[in-house]
């Protein structure tokens, strides 16, 4: 596990919101880790956080960058519910969980945005 660096954006609730956003990303060569997507907001990894930050503000996007949690697992109920369970344990929230995942090694990357990140980190380290 090890902290990593999200982009959390503000998007309209409308057709083709996140087409556009991507459009952009599309256009200037800029890698897409993970995404999650919620009715008027997007979080994302990309390659190089500073670069999209700025592109999208030029674009007039409103762009946080936060620190959350990034590990690659094991694709098992087993081993979400044992990383989000210690978490909780020491009273850590998780606002939001979003992951990907790869058939061929069969592994998840977890993206935790946890209330302490910090101490969670600590907790399997």
């Amino acid at each position: 596990m090890e902290k990593a660096k999200e982009l959390f954006i503000i998007l309209e609730d409308k057709p083709n919101a996140l087409g556009a956003l991507l459009g952009i990303l599309s256009k200037n060569k800029i890698k897409v880790e993970s995404v999650a997507v919620f009715v008027d907001s997007a979080k994302l990894l990309v390659d190089n956080v500073e670069k999209t930050k700025k592109l999208l503000h030029e674009k007039d996007y409103a762009v946080e960058i936060r620190e959350v949690l990034k590990a690659k697992i094991e694709n098992s109920t087993r081993e979400l519910a044992y990383i989000t369970e210690r978490i909780g344990h020491v009273g850590i929230n998780i606002s939001h969980a979003y992951g990907t995942s790869n058939p061929k090694d069969d592994k998840i990357t977890l993206i935790l945005d946890v209330s302490d990140v910090d101490t969670a980190l600590s907790l399997f380290t």
